[in-house]
């Protein structure tokens, strides 16, 4: 084996393990690797300016690449800056390995200036986090970390390196990670009992996750529901399992209010046989205490994730599985025996959902020449003038569904930010051009998820990566506004909204974007908006367009 310091020996197992980016922000506790990155150009460091930005941008780059990306960050403040990333990291199943530098380990008892115990801090938002404390251990530890990142449940893992075990020698073995093929085909007798069930059904219905999309198993989705005649919801998606304009399409079920158990139990308890695949079955932001429990509705549940199955309702034929290969295995088993009465299901469905969608556009023209803008308007003329190639990081918040009204998302081209915490937007959309350098990117994004990481436009300008922002501007958290008028009732709209107005003063973003090397320009009018769109996307270089968004939700 060959003998070499820790620090090389990182930095061979990056190489061996196909590493093209090290997203990250460096501190002194790093500063031996840092330095020996100039001998590993095949490993290009991504300068962040906050650690946010650095893992919020490993998280879409892992999901578009489907493959773990490496973050570095600094000791422990860099963990609790980092914090809220991993946290959507974590709760959205993304392939991350973390490296944090630590103070030396034979000096620890002295505890040295920012060093803590920086296993127990990323515990909470890991899947795995720990210590080396050899340099011979290295090679192997990254392998493991690789490895346990990429397999189901995926998620982030940490690992500390204290400064003393990157300047350690020792001999090492470097080769490149095997990763566990978990690609776990379903068990043939559940297939058969889930497969009677919807065979029996009269009123079935689909509600599908991002574990869909993982397993590319949209086609089966699709052709699943049209089988059964059962319309398809999405349940707190943050990618495209199910084509927004396929006709059984019915939409996201709501999460975030506190009538969202009521109205989904309603929904749910129209149909006697539901089919959960790849999503959690139910959470919410505000749940009932006892739980969620569709009335006389029987529950199929099929994840990788055997926590998530059946954790929060009971009586669930549960499917530990990959979803698509589940998929398939149902269709097998049904495409001989078509449900009765699933024709004219499906065209009651696709009439409804063709209806909704008309009313909705009607809508939507009424206020289209408004100034302000309205939300219908900036995203009618954004699906205008995007390239049909392009990929999409939309972290709109309130103004999501009247994009995916306007942009009929495409699988593996649109990305949302997942878990919850803001501002994975502005750097998920420098992500994606990393990951698809061949296609157009544009990052969609609320005014106020886009003050959590606003210096990713120093990174996109810095790296020359030319990435399209629209800046959905309505001043304020609009959907803390929606919420609190939930809370009160209508009898109580006269109550001021506290601390949720971004004014006093207005945040110009096209101004922040020059003052960091990003061409910016604000759209008032609507008559401008579709030139300011073709200008930004023309340019072939980092671009912002902040709009002026109507701002009423009363």
């Amino acid at each position: 084996m060959p003998r070499m310091s820790g620090k090389r020996a990182l930095l061979e197992q990056l190489v061996a393990d196909g590493v093209r980016y090290v997203f990250g922000n460096p501190g002194t506790t790093e500063q031996a690797f840092m330095d020996l990155l100039q001998d590993y150009p095949q490993l290009e460091f991504i300068l962040c300016l906050h650690e946010a930005v650095a893992v919020g941008m490993a998280d879409a780059f892992a999901r578009a690449t489907r493959k773990p990306a490496f973050v570095e960050i600094h000791v422990a403040p860099g963990i609790g800056n980092a914090g809220g990333m991993l946290f959507n990291a974590k709760s959205g199943r993304s392939p991350l390995v973390v490296y944090a530098g630590q103070g030396p380990s034979r000096a620890m008892f002295q505890e040295p200036h920012l060093s803590g115990d920086l296993v127990a801090m990323a515990n909470p938002v890991t899947k795995w986090a720990y210590e080396v404390h050899h340099a011979a251990d290295l090679p192997q530890a990254v392998r493991r970390a690789f490895k346990v990142a990429d397999e189901a449940p995926q998620g982030p893992v940490l690992l500390a390196v204290p400064t003393d075990v990157l300047d350690e020698e020792a001999d090492v073995a470097i080769q490149p990670t095997a990763y566990t093929r978990w690609r776990a085909h379903p068990d043939p007798a559940a297939i058969d009992e889930a497969a009677d069930l919807l065979a029996g059904s009269r009123r079935p219905v689909l509600v599908v996750g991002d574990g869909v999309a993982l397993s590319e198993g949209h086609e089966e989705v699709g052709r699943l529901a049209e089988l059964l005649g059962a319309p398809i919801y999405q349940g707190y998606p943050s990618e495209v399992n199910v084509p927004a304009d396929h006709p059984l399409y019915a939409g996201t079920l709501p999460f975030t209010s506190a009538a969202a158990p009521d109205v989904v139990d309603r929904l749910m308890s129209q149909h006697d046989v539901l089919l959960g695949v790849g999503t959690s079955l139910f959470r919410y932001i505000f749940p009932r205490p006892g739980g969620a429990a569709p009335t006389g509705t029987r529950v199929i549940h099929v994840d990788t994730d055997g926590w998530e199955i059946g954790k929060n309702l009971p009586g669930v034929l549960g499917i530990k599985a990959d979803c698509r290969a589940a998929l398939v295995a149902l269709l097998e088993r049904l495409e001989s025996r078509r449900p009765s009465g699933a024709a004219e299901r499906v065209d009651a469905i696709t009439s409804e959902q063709r209806r909704v969608r008309e009313e909705a556009l009607a809508r939507d023209r009424r206020g289209w020449d408004d100034a302000p803008i309205s939300v219908p308007r900036l995203m009618g003329e954004l699906a205008a003038v995007l390239p049909a190639e392009a990929a999409i990081f939309e972290e709109a918040v309130t103004a999501g569904p009247a994009l995916m009204r306007y942009v009929r998302p495409r699988a593996g081209r649109y990305f949302r930010g997942r878990g919850g915490g803001l501002g994975p937007g502005m750097p998920g959309a420098v992500a994606l051009k990393l990951a698809m350098p061949e296609r157009p990117v544009v990052g969609v994004v609320a005014d106020g998820a886009a003050m959590f990481t606003v210096s990713a436009l120093w990174t996109a300008a810095h790296h020359r990566i030319p990435v399209t922002w629209v800046i959905c501007n309505n001043a304020s958290y609009r959907i803390l506004k929606e919420n609190v008028m939930d809370y009160l009732g209508a009898a109580h709209r006269d109550r001021k909204f506290v601390a949720m107005d971004l004014t006093d003063p207005l945040i110009r973003y096209d101004r922040l974007a020059e003052s960091m090397g990003v061409h910016g320009r604000r759209v008032e009018c609507p008559a401008d908006l579709r030139p300011a769109l073709e200008e930004a996307l023309g340019l072939g270089a980092p671009a912002l367009v902040d709009v002026v968004l109507q701002n009423s939700v009363r």
